[in-house]
């Protein structure tokens, strides 16, 4: 692990400097002082190898399911990491990844002008089937995102379980806006906030490095925080990876219920025993899930009408919103000057009748799509607070498929596996 590990932070020096070689040819020289703005996109790649980003992805899923499930190796995990962030990370620049990939499937429904890429399309859809084989495997040790933060974990914390379960709304909320905006052609915000995309290209704003240097900082007492509280995919993987043909398994003959693999977890993925329940236990519990299920649509009601209302104010991150107001308070004189915007339409002689339609055509979009964003936030947080209400019954402990992320910390802590592997390695 050691070797493994001086390999990892290794990479870290050398493969910073090659990304920067991303220049195909030198800079023109100019007269003026005009300095060249750094790259902030990969170059073109030839179309083989997004073929060869293909067939790597699907080989790193198949042998992370082989390792975590099968082998049950947290080393062979480890060596995957690290094979994955100089991959999938400083040789691909993090671009495209599964979890952007979400936008662009959006994008293709919401614009039938825009045609899905083919590299684009098997990103978003291995690690989903990955996922309805072997769970999560995705998460174990391929995804860039999700190795780096398993990297910097050095001391996981206990997160109280209230905090957590609050926190979890997230991912739901930010795949909810992501879809909204690249449905309507807005934005890509999972991209534009990537926290780990300035560590790939080595080169990002100050907002930008900020966030993964906050990011990180989390990341060394928090397991994973990106993946757990904000990744829009992970939402996607949560709901197939419970119908996984093979799960995490922790004690694969009978637990002696020593509680380890619930402190070696840092992810929150144990599910406990659970305690018998008196009478009146139970009649306080179905109680509960009759309020909160008659709570569902009012919930429902008010998140749809507040994101309905919210639609006006989402609908200025789309650019003809904004040219067409900009446009149209110069032309009344509500304004002085011209910003970069609206010249870039008075430079196309685009009328301002047409501009105006068009823009009231993305506004109409908006009103939709936040009333539907706004319905499906109070459908989560509804659903949320339900499911807590279920009481289920469990006598040992066992990894939660939704949350489990099959990077094997558990194994080495449980004694049942510790005398399987004594019994391997005597037979070998």
């Amino acid at each position: 692990m050691k070797r493994l590990r001086a390999i990892y932070y290794g990479l870290l020096l050398i493969l910073p400097a090659l990304a920067f070689g991303v220049e195909r040819f030198p800079p023109p020289e100019f007269e003026s002082h005009y300095h060249a703005p750094a790259t902030q996109m990969p170059v073109p790649r030839a179309e083989w190898l997004f073929y060869l980003d293909i067939a790597v992805l699907a080989a790193a899923l198949v042998l992370a399911g082989y390792l975590s499930l099968k082998r049950r190796s947290r080393r062979g995990l480890f060596a995957l990491t690290v094979f994955s962030i100089a991959y999938f990370g400083f040789f691909r620049h993090g671009c495209v990844c599964p979890v952007g990939s979400v936008q662009n499937v959006a994008l293709a429904i919401g614009q039938p002008q825009y045609a899905l890429p083919i590299v684009v399309g098997a990103f978003f859809l291995l690690p989903l089937a990955a996922a309805l084989f072997v769970g999560r495997a995705f998460c174990a040790g391929v995804c860039p995102l999700g190795a780096a933060q398993d990297i910097v974990l050095l001391k996981p914390l206990k997160m109280p379980a209230w905090l957590e379960h609050a926190l979890g709304v997230l991912p739901y909320i930010y795949l909810g806006a992501a879809v909204l905006f690249a449905a309507t052609g807005s934005a890509f915000l999972v991209c534009q906030y990537d926290p780990f995309i300035s560590i790939y290209r080595t080169s990002g704003t100050p907002l930008l490095l900020g966030i993964t240097a906050g990011m990180l900082a989390v990341g060394t007492v928090v397991g994973r925080p990106y993946c757990r509280f904000l990744c829009p995919y992970g939402v996607l993987l949560r709901w197939l990876a419970p119908f996984a043909r093979w799960r995490v398994n922790i004690a694969q003959k009978e637990c002696v219920q020593c509680h380890l693999c619930k402190d070696a977890c840092p992810y929150g993925a144990i599910r406990l025993p659970t305690p018998a329940e008196n009478p009146g236990g139970r009649r306080e519990g179905r109680s509960r899930l009759a309020r909160h299920l008659l709570l569902l649509p009012i919930l429902l009601a008010a998140g749809g009408a507040l994101g309905y209302f919210s639609g006006s104010a989402f609908a200025t991150r789309h650019i003809t919103v904004r040219q067409a107001s900009r446009v149209w308070l110069e032309q009344q004189g509500k304004v002085k000057g011209t910003t970069l915007e609206s010249d870039a339409v008075y430079q196309q002689g685009q009328p301002l009748k047409d501009l105006l339609r068009a823009a009231s055509r993305i506004r109409r979009q908006f009103d939709i799509g936040g009333l539907l964003l706004g319905a499906w936030i109070g459908l989560v947080i509804g659903l949320k607070l339900v499911f807590l209400s279920i009481r289920r019954r469990r006598t040992d402990y066992e990894a939660d498929p939704a949350a489990c992320l099959a990077c094997g910390r558990c194994y080495r802590f449980c004694p049942e596996e510790h005398a399987r592997t004594e019994v391997l390695e005597k037979i070998g």
